[in-house]
């Protein structure tokens, strides 16, 4: 399985805001920093605004933070909600599938408790669990942000 990018930005979001708490960030900065796209960062950040995950503040000196702390940020709480249209095989979708085994197919039963245990791994951890190493995760933020400048 793997994560789409959307997925990989928004916990990269989330951790970039968490090691940053004591003040608003902007969606500038933390491209700046990830050297990822501004554009993408946008629909990220509307996302978890809508989700509850971050607080956005508009206008002169604005920005965003986190709007609960990292240890109420449940990993795979945020995946389901970023992941939700992924679907593994074609048999999983909405749509009628067109392979012709699926009737007697067993694959699909394994592959959807692979998803589960996946996710039941996730569930165990919060945003906090991923800060552990924050003060060195906020070095190195900032030497990029200082490189790049």
């Amino acid at each position: 399985m793997r994560l789409t990018l959307f997925s990989d930005y928004t916990l990269r979001v989330l951790m970039y805001l968490g090691v940053h708490r004591e003040g608003l960030s902007t969606i500038s900065e933390i491209a700046q920093a990830y050297n990822i796209s501004r554009n993408h960062l946008m629909k990220v950040v509307h996302h978890l605004g809508l989700n509850g995950y971050l607080e956005t503040i508009r206008g002169k000196g604005g920005g965003i933070r986190l709007a609960r702390p990292p240890e109420e940020i449940n990993i795979g709480e945020v995946v389901r909600h970023t992941e939700k249209d992924t679907v593994l095989v074609e048999c999983f979708g909405n749509q009628p599938s067109g392979c012709c085994i699926v009737p007697a197919c067993e694959l699909k039963d394994i592959l959807h408790q692979a998803t589960e245990a996946f996710y039941q791994v996730l569930d165990r951890y919060t945003l906090q669990d991923l800060l552990k190493q924050e003060e060195q995760m906020k070095k190195l933020l900032a030497r990029i942000e200082t490189v790049s400048l």
